[in-house]
């Protein structure tokens, strides 16, 4: 299977040129409902599944990924400055069958032609075109949804300190100004943690909640976070922000070292022996945040969303996500490779209704 973000091309030219494979074809057919069916933060959808931050580079991406049945898309976290992508390769396969545990180093090497990894590198850093630039995109996008599918848009803020948290509010105002009906605050790129990941820092992070929370308030807003190995700590956050929000997204990537086959740094470039690690090596713990959030939202007795994602590959691991109470599920890894996955799963749970 061709994947639609080609990892053997820079993020440059896939901007430029992509999608690919079958999501630059038109599907055979749709399995959306006539009328939505289902709920998204108040918002009528066909399905609650779709995919995260990070492949629906452009317009062009997101169109493909509605035509194809994924419901819920969110635009590549956007930022209110242009900025570069890390030098390629971005994507690469690693050699890891089993869950990821801390401390980990994984051998990497160039993904295969038509060979689905189960688990990749994503190492690109938040690159974003100029808000002159993505905002008319963003607007093209938000166009190619049908009725039944919503885009999220997702930002970041730059900076460190007092003025990050007044670019995080600036960024949501930009994407506001696009239209798009959910925002997402990234708060979890483990490229750009310096003395620790952002959502670590529930004082910051309520902070850039009420800063965004005064200059846009009109529209939900989603939290995207990492995994939280301390507990009290998640606690913590989510009395904090939790009544201040709409919902969680979690997670995004888990770090590893990265190496090649002669152990040595698999990405160029300073800072990069780390990666974040996507696919199937990071589902026990996109699993395992879904059920602290679930019981930390009855115990607190809160009403935030938790849209979960992290190792989907299949259906059946969409369900899974489900069952432990998820409202939400997206796949990046699993979609980029399998075009016809939300068709997939769109099927199965039908016959599971049926």
């Amino acid at each position: 299977m061709i994947p639609f973000y080609d990892p053997l091309l820079s993020y440059e030219e896939n901007y430029a040129r992509g999608p690919f494979g079958l999501f630059a074809e038109k599907p055979v057919a749709s399995l959306a409902d006539t009328e939505p069916r289902q709920r998204f933060l108040g918002l009528p959808v066909h399905s609650t599944f779709g995919i995260p931050a990070g492949p629906l580079l452009n317009s062009r991406f997101v169109a493909a990924a509605f035509a194809h049945g994924f419901d819920l898309c969110v635009y590549k976290t956007v930022r209110s400055r242009a900025t570069p992508c890390h030098p390629y390769p971005n994507t690469l396969s690693v050699d890891n069958n089993d869950d990821l545990t801390p401390g980990q180093t994984l051998i990497a090497h160039t993904c295969a032609a038509n060979e689905a990894p189960r688990s990749i590198t994503n190492s690109f850093g938040v690159p974003s075109q100029s808000p002159e630039v993505w905002q008319a995109d963003m607007v093209a996008a938000l166009r190619s949804a049908q009725c039944g599918q919503v885009l999220i848009g997702s930002f970041q803020g730059s900076g460190e300190g007092v003025a990050q948290i007044a670019d995080y509010a600036r960024a949501a105002r930009l994407v506001a100004e696009t239209g798009a009906p959910v925002l997402e605050a990234n708060l979890s790129c483990p490229n750009e943690g310096k003395k620790g990941l952002l959502c670590f820092d529930h004082e910051k992070v309520s902070a850039i909640v009420d800063a965004i929370r005064r200059e846009v308030n009109d529209r939900p807003l989603l939290l995207k976070l990492a995994y939280f190995e301390d507990a009290a700590a998640l606690q913590t956050l989510v009395r904090a922000v939790g009544g201040k929000i709409e919902g969680f997204c979690a997670i995004n990537t888990l770090p590893a070292r990265v190496v090649d086959a002669k152990g040595q740094q698999a990405l160029p470039g300073a800072g990069r022996d780390i990666s974040g690690i996507c696919g199937a090596a990071i589902r026990w713990a996109g699993l395992a945040m879904a059920q602290k959030l679930v019981a930390l939202r009855a115990e607190n007795q809160l009403y935030f969303t938790i849209v979960s994602n992290g190792g989907i590959l299949t259906p059946a691991d969409a369900n899974a996500y489900y069952q432990v109470g998820a409202d939400a599920v997206m796949s990046a890894t699993g979609a980029m490779w399998n075009p016809q996955l939300a068709q997939q799963i769109k099927k199965e749970r039908c016959h599971e209704t049926a």
